[in-house]
């Protein structure tokens, strides 16, 4: 069969592709390395812990076979079907890096931490004004009708704020604070006006819309069971939104264990004729052409690929000329945070098990408050260029202090049964900087099982970083100082890049092909019917969740395809 598109990979970015080139009439065609999975039918969902041979943990000796993946924080007997085993898919680290990988169709859409976040007008102008990375192709401007277009598709809940530094966008009713985090939230505004202590936007459903239920999604159930599915569609993944609006256009052909291992070229035509992909349940290689191809295999996943991508044209990567594919890779920074005990409230509590908690947005650095560039070395009065936010919330602990406790009988049995004390977390997720030497490349002579060069990660953090994350430690303790909470203990460590499940970068959008992979269309400066627009794309990583940004950015380069298509110039 002849497609229109081919679309690498499922999950946030390659979901999107797939339903809105299906949605203008193009025959797509979607390639994912992972196992095939349906929505509605997620193994471990609803079962309780004693439904499960080892009650939901792991075996130490599982961890040691899924070896990195074991580390992610959503890691449970529950959930680690959908993680790739990653001693049968290695990779090489020359420094630590963390790569998380899907093992499913849909990508990490089913297991994401579902915070969405615009990105704002700083974020797009960073790398210009402090002279880090490459300057962005576009503004603020130029993605916002884009996300007005996606939201209302995936579904956010949210609070409008009106903060410069974090865009309000469409929301459907926020996720309320509980008792204690309102008070919380008094008490670190009075101290700290700058501050802003708000529910946390998540792309879980607290009030279905029509555009929703056409597609058999509901209400979340607030069960705090998303990394496992939700056949309610409670919160947005590719397997429960995007890829069936794709699949009831009747375009749609999705291929399971499909390993993508090149792009082919012609260097005649000088265009891209299509993908080479190997059924990894077979090792059978197969080659499909399209006039169009969209590389949404994740971050890394798409760079490796494209690396792998040679002619005589491109020897070092399709549409590599200037050796820039595989630099500027970037995650978040982060391990710097706090908890604490919060006295009283032994009268209150919460009903249900809600997904989302709090979000403290960006304070540090903001563009009316600061004016620096890269020749002042990095010092500003905080020690860092650009910022970071904070995620946490508050909840009662329950049984599960009793993991660690001693006793046995009825007695025990009822103590485990009541509701400990109330604690606080928050964390900080920072932006990285970008920088040229941060990269990934090929190895020359090792290979996964199917044939693929491992991927060789370089990446580090500098002393921007590590500043930032020492400063989400000790700000962090001062604002639970400052909500009134006891036992406060400061985060120590740094997470490695990778931790964060947030890397972006290595085909940088940028104005010119000598300093950038792609243009302001996620196109690629030397192949124009080839597109890449999931976080490979990114020239700087905010210090918010990058998804909802991925999912803006594909629809307006689909939207920019078609036109061009139309036009008979792809």
């Amino acid at each position: 069969m002849n497609y229109d598109v081919i679309v690498v990979g499922s999950g946030m970015s390659g979901g999107i592709a797939a339903k809105e080139f299906c949605e203008k009439g193009y025959k797509t065609l979607v390639l994912d390395r992972g196992e095939p999975i349906e929505h509605g039918q997620y193994k471990t969902e609803g079962l309780a812990p004693w439904q499960m041979a080892f009650r939901g943990e792991v075996l130490q000796e599982f961890k040691l076979q899924q070896h990195i993946q074991k580390n992610i924080y959503i890691y449970s007997d529950f959930t680690k079907h959908h993680l790739i085993n990653d001693l049968e898919n290695p990779y090489i680290q020359k420094q630590p890096f963390i790569w998380y990988r899907s093992a499913t169709v849909g990508g990490k859409s089913l297991i994401w931490g579902r915070q969405s976040y615009r990105w704002c007008e700083q974020d797009f102008k960073a790398n210009k004004q402090d002279g880090y990375g490459v300057d962005w192709p576009i503004r603020y401007r130029d993605i916002a009708p884009w996300y007005d277009y996606i939201e209302p598709f995936v579904g956010i809940s949210g609070s409008y704020e009106n903060l410069p530094q974090l865009p309000d966008g469409k929301f459907l009713p926020p996720q309320p604070l509980n008792v204690v985090e309102r008070d919380m939230k008094a008490k670190v505004e009075e101290a700290f006006p700058e501050r802003k202590f708000i529910p946390a936007r998540m792309a879980n459903l607290t009030q279905a819309s029509k555009i929703h239920t056409d597609l058999g999604r509901g209400q979340c159930q607030a069960r705090s069971e998303c990394p496992r599915g939700c056949s309610f569609g409670g919160y947005y993944s590719s397997n429960s939104a995007a890829l069936p609006a794709a699949k009831r256009t009747g375009n749609l052909t999705l291929i399971a264990n499909a390993q993508v291992q090149e792009v082919l070229y012609d260097d005649e035509d000088r265009r891209a004729t299509g993908v080479r992909y190997v059924d990894n349940k077979t090792g059978k290689s197969h080659s499909i052409n399209a006039k169009v191809v969209f590389m949404c295999a994740s971050t890394l996943g798409s760079i490796q690929i494209l690396l792998n991508s040679k002619s005589t044209t491109f020897p070092n990567g399709i549409g590599n000329r200037y050796d820039i594919l595989g630099r500027y890779i970037m995650d978040h920074c982060g391990g710097g945070g706090a908890s604490g005990k919060i006295p009283g409230y032994l009268d209150d509590y919460y009903k249900g098990r809600r997904p989302g908690g709090v979000y403290i947005p960006r304070f540090r650095n903001l563009e009316n408050t600061l004016s620096i560039t890269k020749s002042t070395n990095n010092q500003t009065k905080n020690g860092f260029l650009r910022g970071y936010g904070f995620q946490g919330g508050a909840s009662r602990s329950g049984w599960q202090w009793a993991k660690n406790g001693q006793g046995i009988g009825a007695d025990f049995k009822a103590k485990v049964s009541q509701p400990g004390n109330w604690y606080f977390s928050m964390w900080g997720f920072g932006e990285v900087l970008p920088r040229y030497e941060n990269r990934v490349t090929l190895h020359p002579t090792k290979t996964d099982l199917w044939g693929l060069p491992l991927l060789v990660t370089d990446v580090t953090y500098q002393q921007n970083e590590i500043n930032m994350v020492d400063d989400m430690t000790a700000t962090a303790v001062e604002i639970l100082t400052a909500a009134g909470l006891e036992d406060i203990k400061g985060f120590e460590g740094y997470a490695p890049p990778g931790g964060a499940i947030h890397e972006m970068g290595g085909c940088c959008m940028g104005v010119e092909a000598k300093t950038s992979y792609l243009n302001k269309w996620n196109q690629c400066h030397e192949v124009a019917n080839l597109f890449v627009t999931d976080g490979a794309a990114f020239s700087s990583t905010s210090c918010v969740n990058p998804s909802i940004t991925f999912m803006a950015m594909t629809a307006r380069a689909v939207d920019y395809a078609d036109k061009q298509l139309k036009a008979g110039l792809l």
